[in-house]
């Protein structure tokens, strides 16, 4: 039964590319609320604004553009600037390198971030992403997903290369906890109906998710698996995010990466 809830998973597939992990949000010390940074990631760029203090408490604007250094970091100048006065015509700005800055991260979620600023001394500090409101995702949706199977007790059960289509329905309890509902679409699959479901935590843009998934129709057994959504959110046309399964029986562990748009009724 495990292989065949795998498939009716995994066969949710396209051929869609997985991008490198996206980080852009507002990051902030949760010991030291107050402070921060505004990250927009490009690609392996980053540029990062810090909303940070001087010795005499007052604002003090340092940017940074960094790049991946291949090692999961990204690291690069930081940029002292300086310019008009608000209320006075604009008369242009000033940027100067002061130093570097590096932003590590120890999962989608969370980072340390280290800056040295010549002449004054280095920073470093853990952030994590800041939430600042509740991110609504119920609905119906039409997607696909991409996804693997790696590590079986029996090598011939991997496979990395399964895909198919499916409608989700989505119920959120505001930030308690969603319901995801994976309806196979394809003729392969037809009739097979998937439930992940679970509480939820939200990190800035981000909401983790860790539950259970189970599936129902031919071939399914209907028991509950725990498994994780990761990097669960909306986007500009839908909703994408990661669901981990880290035992479908054998060994066999999967990943899941999907993404959705949301219909639109004309």
């Amino acid at each position: 039964m495990w292989k065949q809830l795998l498939v009716s998973l995994l066969l949710l597939c396209s051929a869609v590319q997985v991008q490198a992990a996206n980080y852009t949000d507002v990051y902030y010390d949760a010991a030291e609320p107050g402070w921060g940074l505004f990250l927009i990631q490009n690609g392996t760029n980053q540029f990062i604004a810090f909303f940070i203090y001087g010795a005499d408490g007052k604002p003090t604007w340092y940017t940074a553009q960094i790049n991946d250094d291949g090692a999961g970091r990204y690291t690069g100048t930081l940029y002292a600037i300086t310019g008009t006065h608000f209320l006075d015509p604009w008369q242009g700005y000033t940027i100067n390198p002061a130093g570097t800055a590096t932003f590590s991260p120890t999962d989608i979620y969370h980072a340390a971030l280290t800056y040295t600023v010549n002449g004054l001394g280095t920073v470093t500090k853990p952030v994590v992403r800041q939430t600042t409101a509740t991110e609504p995702m119920s609905g119906n949706y039409s997607g696909s997903m991409a996804g693997s199977v790696s590590n079986c007790a029996d090598p011939a059960d991997n496979d990395a290369a399964f895909r198919a289509r499916y409608s989700l329905a989505v119920t959120q309890n505001g930030e308690a906890s969603t319901t995801l509902v994976f309806t196979f679409v394809d003729t392969n699959h037809n009739g097979i109906v998937c439930t992940a479901t679970g509480p939820l935590t939200h990190f800035g843009r981000l909401y983790q998710m860790a539950g259970s998934v189970a599936c129902t129709g031919p071939g399914q057994d209907g028991n509950a698996h725990p498994s994780t959504i990761d990097s669960l959110h909306p986007t500009g046309q839908g909703i994408e995010g990661k669901l981990s399964i880290p035992n479908v029986g054998g060994g066999c562990v999967a990943s899941l990466h999907f993404a959705a748009v949301l219909n639109v009724n004309n």
